[in-house]
């Protein structure tokens, strides 16, 4: 097994957690669970899949990736219903699938022989779409647009050391793991400390309508 493919198993099944998670704390039926965590697990590398235009699209090249999934979430159910759940438990599995989505996301790119700037972009189209369409569907603020989170710049942070270290002749897989390592660490360092990226927002008598 590649070190991609490793990498998009990981992900998709720790981002099957959290999208099983996120259905639970809505009350959905084991179906709508099995649809969250499939959304969450295959949207961002579908989107990627499309704009590469690379065919077929990862999950339909190798269905295995479906039943990864679908087990995932069929043992989250269980699972979560004999031990307490912790309240950041959504929050540090979206943390792990983040980083590893990252990483395997550029390196899709990085096989397609894209620039550095596109394995960036794809990197984080990878890792953030999916928790994007799993919390639109759930009718929550996607963790992407929640004011000052550091959701989507812990990916481009990490895929851009991954993209940086890789060009200097680091080995693919110590590249990867620093990469991982930067995604993770500053998602987790956010969720500990509530560090947040500066907000923008206009005075009153700007904010207001036109006189």
């Amino acid at each position: 097994m590649t070190i991609l493919q490793t990498l998009d198993y990981a992900g998709v099944a720790v981002f099957a957690v959290s999208g099983a998670i996120a259905a639970g704390r809505k009350s959905f039926d084991l179906l709508g669970v099995v649809v969250i965590a499939l959304v969450t697990s295959i949207g961002g590398g579908t989107v990627r899949d499309v704009l590469l235009n690379r065919q077929p699209v990862f999950w339909i090249g190798n269905p295995t990736y479906l039943l990864v999934i679908v087990a995932t979430a069929l043992l989250t159910v269980p699972y979560t219903r004999h031990f307490r759940t912790p309240t950041q438990t959504l929050q540090v599995a979206d943390a792990l699938g983040l980083a590893f989505f990252g990483i395997s996301g550029a390196q899709v790119a990085e096989n397609a022989h894209f620039p550095g700037v596109i394995m960036v972009v794809m990197g984080t189209i990878t890792s953030v779409f999916g928790g994007v369409l799993r919390d639109v569907l759930c009718n929550e603020i996607p963790m992407i647009l929640r004011k000052g989170n550091i959701y989507a710049t812990a990916a481009i942070a990490g895929v851009s050391l991954y993209v940086v270290t890789s060009s200097l002749g680091v080995s693919r897989e110590i590249a990867s793991l620093l990469g991982m390592g930067v995604i993770a660490g500053l998602r987790f360092a956010s969720i500990a400390w509530n560090l947040t990226l500066p907000v923008y927002e206009l005075p009153p008598e700007e904010n207001g309508p036109p006189t």
